[in-house]
């Protein structure tokens, strides 16, 4: 089997987008070719007016910016229509006569040439000179047409398994989810209605080291805990920001003990709920909550799962708490009411969630390892499509 390599830049031609940010219309007739929209493969998209670089079918676009390991850098878009899009900046559009168009989205797409540029630390900034220069194999149109079809049939049985596997994944988290509706709707004997500002010694929130004059610092210092930092059912400490010493002094009601519950207050996470279960000193920003359980009254697990729960949501979205704008204050989370039984029938009820929760995050995981092995398969088809082990010996260019 002949082969040619080349180069993205002396086979193709490269183009860059504009800046459509201060043209964002949604009655407009065009796609925002933007980032989110190449990553969710169409799925989420911006409207504008102006049709400020046009795309045409069979253009490819490619992201060519993204966070330190996102998984947007260097993903591709095959464009299906004429007359539909416009290319935002940051984006590049790829044309091509030398190659069948589903050959290059294939070797293109997040092609580890361009991934290499990510350095795991750094917004990652793919520049024209760096992916005009991405190698790229050109064996004959019909080669690159007969790998294609191999590709197209095995990928889609591919595709087909790991969507079944997302959706089992989906099916396991909403059998706990369903579980935890079940246990706060159930109010059988021995429960009772109360406010939370009863059943806590303290709700308050934190406030920002901007306002305070506080830098940020390298550790040791004074934890930070941010709405980021909150999961749901637990802390997201992989990232962890410090904080000078006097923003402590100066945030004295807001300092974290440890079993205090963490809820998040502002934005698109609000009411994700985990319990701060560190021994490091620290502190909360203004977009989370504390609530300090008094513990002959409330367990602050069976507090967390409250939260964390379709009862909770139902609550928020019944408010009109729906939307990546939205904030709960103070006052609504003392006024709060919820279902609390006995102490002792709060504890068995965390301990039966623990134990549901292990089974079902135990048959999540089995699932993930299947979607894993999934992933591997197909990055093992493409790598050998791309080093000519799909194609059978005969053919030759």
């Amino acid at each position: 089997m002949s082969k040619e390599i080349t180069t993205l830049g002396e086979s193709c031609q490269f183009f860059n987008g504009k800046a459509h940010e201060k043209d964002i219309d949604a009655e407009g007739k065009f796609v925002v070719v933007n980032s989110k929209f190449i990553s969710r493969n169409g799925q989420v998209r911006k409207y504008t007016g102006k049709q400020m670089f046009p795309l045409f079918e069979d253009d490819i676009v490619m992201v060519m910016s993204d966070v330190p390991n996102g998984k947007a850098l260097a993903k591709c878009y095959i464009i299906e229509e004429n007359d539909k899009y416009s290319l935002n900046q940051r984006i590049c559009a790829i044309r091509t006569t030398e190659f069948d168009i589903r050959f290059l989205y294939y070797q293109l797409n997040r092609h580890p040439y361009l991934l290499a540029f990510n350095n795991g630390e750094n917004q990652s900034n793919l520049r024209k000179g760096d992916i005009l220069k991405c190698p790229l194999w050109k064996p004959s149109l019909k080669i690159q047409k007969q790998i294609v079809e191999l590709l197209d049939k095995a990928l889609e049985k591919i595709d087909k398994a790991k969507a079944n596997i997302d959706k089992n994944i989906d099916n396991a988290n909403d059998l706990f989810q369903s579980k935890l509706n079940e246990i706060f709707n159930q109010k059988g004997d021995g429960w009772e209605e109360k406010k939370i500002e009863d059943l806590t010694e303290l709700v308050t929130k934190g406030s920002s080291p901007k306002w305070q004059g506080i830098n940020y610092v390298k550790k040791p210092g004074i934890l930070f805990v941010t709405s980021e930092n909150v999961g749901e059912g637990k802390l997201l400490m992989h990232k962890r920001k410090y904080l000078e010493e006097k923003f402590n002094n100066k945030q004295k009601k807001s300092i974290l003990k440890k079993g205090d519950v963490l809820t998040n207050i502002v934005g698109a996470s609000i009411g994700r709920t985990a319990i701060y279960d560190l021994e490091e000193l620290a502190n909360i920003n203004q977009a989370v909550c504390i609530m300090r359980c008094n513990e002959s009254d409330l367990y602050n697990y069976y507090l967390m799962y409250l939260l964390n729960s379709p009862y909770f949501k139902t609550i928020l979205h019944e408010n009109e708490v729906n939307n990546a704008r939205a904030n709960l204050s103070l006052t609504f989370f003392k006024n709060l009411i919820i279902p609390v039984p006995t102490l002792q029938k709060q504890i068995e009820l965390v301990n039966y969630i623990q134990k549901f929760h292990k089974e079902t995050t135990l048959l999540s995981n089995t699932i993930e390892c299947k979607l894993q092995n999934i992933i591997e398969l197909k990055k093992s088809i493409l790598q050998k499509a791309f080093t000519g082990e799909l194609t059978h010996t005969k053919v030759t260019a």
